[in-house]
């Protein structure tokens, strides 16, 4: 992804380096999004009612998300790249692989996602630390409400001592 532009005091090597890892980043925003709506629509049992209005405003904000880094890639000089083509070749994670399940398996495999995502923005965060601080504000930002919704995710699967009392490696 070669910049048409960049923005005073960055140069077009710096540039295309910020430019490929909010892609990268964009990309597991975007399918995000669409994995929380997929959980929504297919979490069944205890504590339905609970999970399927969590994620909602959770897919809204994961949406802004997507959104604001998508307009820093277009501020930078970069094209936003963010259709399902774009995002499947992009991706270096496992597909969702849940369909209609019960809460605690979706709530465990959700709280993978979030490290996943977590993990990778934190990467992205150092990176932009170094070249670029208002791509780092973005993403400081951005992973702070990520960990939040991770917490509530984790909040469901814990027992009352605080207890994780299912993994997503238990599922069998």
């Amino acid at each position: 992804m070669s910049p048409t532009t960049t923005v005073p005091g960055l140069d077009t090597q710096q540039t295309e380096k910020l430019l490929g890892t909010m892609q990268a980043r964009l990309s597991a925003l975007l399918d995000l999004q669409l994995t929380l709506k997929h959980v929504h629509w297919n979490v069944v049992g205890v504590n339905f009612i609970a999970v399927h209005e969590m994620l909602d405003p959770q897919v809204d904000a994961v949406r802004r998300m997507s959104d604001a880094v998508a307009e820093r890639i277009a501020t930078l000089g970069g094209e936003p790249l963010g259709t399902p083509g774009s995002i499947d070749k992009i991706r270096t994670w496992e597909d969702y692989d849940l369909n209609r399940a019960p809460t605690v398996r979706h709530l465990s495999a959700l709280d993978s996602v979030y490290s996943g995502i977590i993990a990778d923005h934190r990467k992205a965060i150092e990176l932009f630390g170094d070249l670029d601080p208002i791509s780092e504000d973005l993403f400081i930002g951005h992973t702070a409400d990520l960990e939040l919704f991770q917490w509530f995710v984790r909040a469901h699967l814990q027992d009352a001592d605080g207890d994780v009392v299912f993994r997503q490696s238990e599922q069998g």
